[in-house]
């Protein structure tokens, strides 16, 4: 919607991981730099934990990205509850194999035969398991059990595990021993710092094609940062809400205002002012109690459950409104367009 606007050529804030936006702060260029020494090692674990939201993902597109390595085939899974012999099925999709059965053995035995086929081509398989945390310890323990795998004392198969703090516990855990002796790097993704916004900030939006150094204010940066606690998919959330309300309300510069402004809307519009201790405290008592309508302590909280409806039903009508204008500018836009196209005809 605010692309053309702001002279982007395309979104700097979305959602999904994109290699070509990775932003490498220390934590992340650290992370990234583990996970490119295990590929040289070529065998053992490596393992990147950190928050929702802190980049996990983006760090695995990357590597895949950049892998020009033609001898190592890759996949990525994203796990969830997976019993040994369903992330044996999921590994057997993921790399294309072809299986004579769904048992367990069938699975392995085929796995095996390919990753043999493999090493006979000069290659090696990469495993990315993206979501570790879900997996149940056995599970875990079912992957070093593929990195048993060998020939001529070389492992045909390596893994990545990228997982949120959970995955931790699971890994130190007592009968986690061998799995732990199999890791040779470990890295904690931690949220942006201040600086780190901004760089973050200006490097997305420079990336999407924008020159403007000065579309956010000095101060701005800092209070991102408050907003969104730093993590990266939060300040993608958050900035982007930035970029459309300063477009509708037509600003060359988001500032601590419009940052103070959009906050409370998405605060609004995410949790409301009606919570559910409100509605409870409404709800008829199982006692059949009567309620005492008239008496002044009753009548200022239903004001006060009515100046709470009003306010949303208010942010509600300037959302439209908002989004009215938009709708607006967009067909005098296109408008102009068909002009000038007729104009050239």
């Amino acid at each position: 919607m605010y692309e053309n606007y702001y002279g982007f050529t395309e979104k700097p804030f979305q959602l999904s991981p994109d290699p070509r936006f990775f932003f490498a702060s220390d934590h992340h260029q650290r992370a990234l730099s583990y996970l490119q020494y295990g590929l040289d090692q070529g065998e053992g674990f490596i393992v990147i934990t950190g928050p929702i939201g802190t980049g996990k993902t983006t760090i695995a597109r990357n590597l895949l990205s950049q892998l020009g390595d033609e001898s190592i085939v890759a996949a990525q899974l994203v796990t969830t509850k997976l019993d040994p012999q369903e992330l044996l099925a999921l590994v057997v999709s993921e790399f294309n194999i072809e299986s004579k059965g769904d048992s367990k053995a069938d699975l392995l035995q085929a796995i095996e035969k390919f990753l043999i086929q493999l090493n006979q081509q000069g290659k090696r398989a990469l495993l990315i398991v993206d979501e570790a945390q879900n997996l149940p310890s056995e599970t875990v323990e079912e992957l070093r059990m593929l990195s048993n795998f060998q020939l001529e004392n070389k492992p045909l198969i390596q893994s990545f595990l990228l997982g949120q703090e959970e995955l931790k516990p699971i890994i130190q855990a007592p009968n986690m021993e061998q799995f732990r002796q199999r890791i040779i790097a470990s890295a904690h993704l931690k949220p942006l710092s201040v600086a780190e916004v901004k760089e973050y900030i200006i490097h997305r939006i420079h990336q999407a094609g924008c020159d403007k150094d000065e579309l956010f204010s000095e101060n701005a940066f800092e209070l991102i940062h408050e907003k969104t606690l730093g993590v990266p998919r939060k300040i993608n959330i958050f900035v982007d809400r930035l970029l459309l309300f300063g477009f509708l309300e037509e600003l060359d510069v988001i500032n601590s205002e419009t940052i103070m402004t959009v906050a409370e809307e998405m605060e609004i519009e995410l949790t409301g002012s009606l919570n559910s201790s409100e509605l409870a405290s409404q709800e008829p008592s199982k006692t059949n109690q009567q309620v005492v309508v008239n008496s002044t302590e009753n009548v200022e909280h239903i004001k006060e459950v009515l100046r709470d409806v009003e306010e949303i039903l208010e942010s509600s009508i300037k959302q439209k409104v908002k989004m009215a204008r938009y709708v607006d500018k967009l067909l005098k836009h296109k408008s102009k367009l068909y002009a000038e196209e007729q104009i050239e005809k």
